[in-house]
């Protein structure tokens, strides 16, 4: 996502409850390879059919001192915690106070694209009329903002078809993360909050901008 010019907030789209929508897998300080999901209960008003944006956490003040204490426990070693728990306290109050997933979800993620300098802007899905479809969607997205290049990650290039975004002109760049361990270990599969607390926000933003090995 740091490689993006823009980021398109999925906010109108089906709930999926094996994706990350409400969950994420943390990684131990000491030990990325000792791994635990950490987990937002959560409502869905007219079950699997639910859009995110009808999602809502499941006791939310409990959700907000578990999730709390998890990270602490995960992280609150670290010598950057004091960082850390700057950008996820707000998180963790509005998890008690509004309690809506998509919400969540998007602040959590502002919170640490600032953190890690990014100046790209976001934009919701919900704004535009786009055709239903999967890749179509997508492509009608990446028009309607501009776009020359859609940038898929490993996730997405399973079902994604090029004809769409070819039907205007708009290049798909597959990403992957670097395969080099130190920062990058885990990086499709676990939290950015372990790299950040092992490493700190100005070394991860210093290799998302040039690239270069941890």
């Amino acid at each position: 996502m740091y490689a993006a010019d823009c980021w398109v907030v999925l906010d109108d789209v089906q709930f999926t409850r094996r994706d990350f929508q409400h969950r994420a897998r943390l990684a131990a300080l000491g030990d990325p390879g000792e791994r635990q999901w950490l987990t937002l209960a959560t409502h869905l008003p007219h079950g699997r059919q639910s859009r995110i944006s009808e999602a809502r956490i499941v006791d939310p003040v409990i959700s907000r001192k578990r999730v709390g204490l998890l990270l602490r426990q995960h992280y609150g070693s670290s010598p950057h915690w004091s960082t850390l728990e700057a950008v996820i306290a707000p998180v963790l109050e509005l998890v008690a106070a509004d309690g809506r997933t998509a919400v969540i979800a998007e602040t959590s993620t502002r919170l640490l694209l600032d953190l890690l300098g990014w100046h790209g802007s976001v934009v919701r899905s919900s704004t535009y009329s786009v055709r239903a479809e999967r890749s179509e969607r997508l492509a009608d997205l990446a028009k309607e903002v501009g776009a020359d290049t859609y940038l898929c990650g490993t996730g997405g290039a399973r079902y994604l078809s090029l004809a769409p975004f070819a039907e205007y002109g708009i290049g798909v760049a597959h990403f992957r993360p670097p395969a080099r361990g130190g920062a990058w270990t885990g990086a499709r599969e676990i939290s950015v909050l372990w790299a950040l607390a092992t490493y700190g926000p100005q070394h991860l933003t210093d290799l998302l901008l040039d690239g270069s090995r941890a």
